[in-house]
């Protein structure tokens, strides 16, 4: 992942680009991959993020608070899938209204990407999806161009790369690309983080009694369960594993969940541990992080920060109100996907809150 020659992402030409409409960032080298991957950060760092967590705790509060006087949510479907999509629309600038039809579309491109085979069936679906949800996005950025505001779509659609402004297929790549990456492991790593919590009381209760644990209980649910679990690289010469030769022009798929299992990188590595020395919640969100979560090298992603501040302001939120919080009676837990991979559901009883 670090060597940029022999291991490329060509492959995302095949996996990837038809979906999104074009080239997206991993695709990029040299000076068009620096500018225009600034120009996505600055979408995710400084004020707008502030802005953004503003954003964020607004639509927890408001996706959550059916749910207390209840005491049962589902954190994945209930809560967690909404709220990763709604947050992203925010982001964007896109009206939150079209949340379910976004979603639709996004899950046809999420499949299309992550499937190791696909049927003609699937393929044309998936196809059918990044296609209108292409027609959902031009006349939006049209509109950005000639009356551009503080969101990221505005930011895209009046940059500049080379002195040239981005041509549409390009500001619609970007933006296929930012919803895909920013929806797609943000419920997986909530529900996950509660999973571990639940199943670790003692450490639930240390989180619970120190809020500066959070940081490190995120830290540690993205190594132990990353919810992208594999990246693809394309070999561009022959290359020898452990004795065997993978043939140029083979797709290799670095496989993240097993790097961050690696007892040479981790002492006792399948254990869920928020105090393991060897992690350090401060870095683990930056290019100098331990675990591979967020990838590494070139191409590690440019939402970290934004994942963290996402995360640890929801979880914020919902830790003083599931109090006692469980699965609920019957409720079998199961996870699903290869590519990314999280709970299928996560049914959460709790002791209801009386307003």
């Amino acid at each position: 992942m670090t060597d940029h020659e022999a291991f490329t992402t060509e492959t995302l030409q095949v996996r990837a680009e038809p979906v999104m409409r074009g080239p997206v960032l991993a695709q990029m080298t040299g000076a068009e991959h620096t500018a225009k991957r600034k120009i996505v950060v600055r979408g995710f760092t400084g004020q707008a993020l502030r802005n953004q967590i503003r954003a964020i705790h607004a639509n927890a509060a408001e996706l959550m608070a059916p749910f207390l006087a209840q005491g049962r949510m589902d954190l994945v479907n209930d809560f967690g899938k909404p709220l990763a999509v709604q947050v992203t629309l925010d982001v964007l600038g896109l009206d939150r209204q079209d949340w379910r039809q976004v979603a639709a579309w996004h899950s046809g491109v999420a499949e299309f990407i992550t499937s190791m085979t696909l049927t003609p069936e699937r393929r044309r679906h998936c196809m059918d999806c990044a296609e209108q949800l292409e027609a959902h996005l031009l006349p939006v950025i049209e509109q950005r161009r000639r009356q551009p505001g503080d969101d990221l779509i505005s930011k895209l659609c009046t940059a500049e790369f080379d002195g040239i402004a981005m041509s549409n297929r390009d500001v619609t790549a970007l933006i296929i690309n930012v919803l895909a990456a920013s929806t797609e492991p943000a419920d997986k790593t909530l529900a996950l983080l509660f999973k571990h919590l639940i199943d670790h009381p003692e450490q639930m209760e240390q989180v619970r009694r120190d809020p500066d644990l959070l940081a490190a209980a995120i830290a540690e649910t993205l190594r132990y369960t990353p919810p992208v679990q594999l990246i693809p690289r394309q070999a561009e010469e022959n290359s020898v594993f452990a004795g065997a030769t993978v043939p140029a022009g083979a797709t290799v798929f670095c496989m993240i969940g097993a790097a961050n299992r690696d007892p040479e990188a981790f002492t006792a590595p399948d254990a869920f541990d928020i105090h393991r020395p060897d992690l350090g919640a401060a870095r683990s969100f930056t290019a100098a992080a331990q675990h591979l979560a967020f990838g590494t090298g070139l191409h590690q992603c440019v939402g970290a920060a934004f994942a963290r501040a996402e995360i640890e302001t929801v979880a914020s939120m919902l830790l003083p109100v599931l109090d006692q919080v469980r699965y609920s009676p019957g409720f079998r837990y199961r996870e699903a996907g290869l590519y990314t991979r999280g709970p299928v559901s996560l049914s959460l009883d709790f002791t209801p809150v009386v307003r």
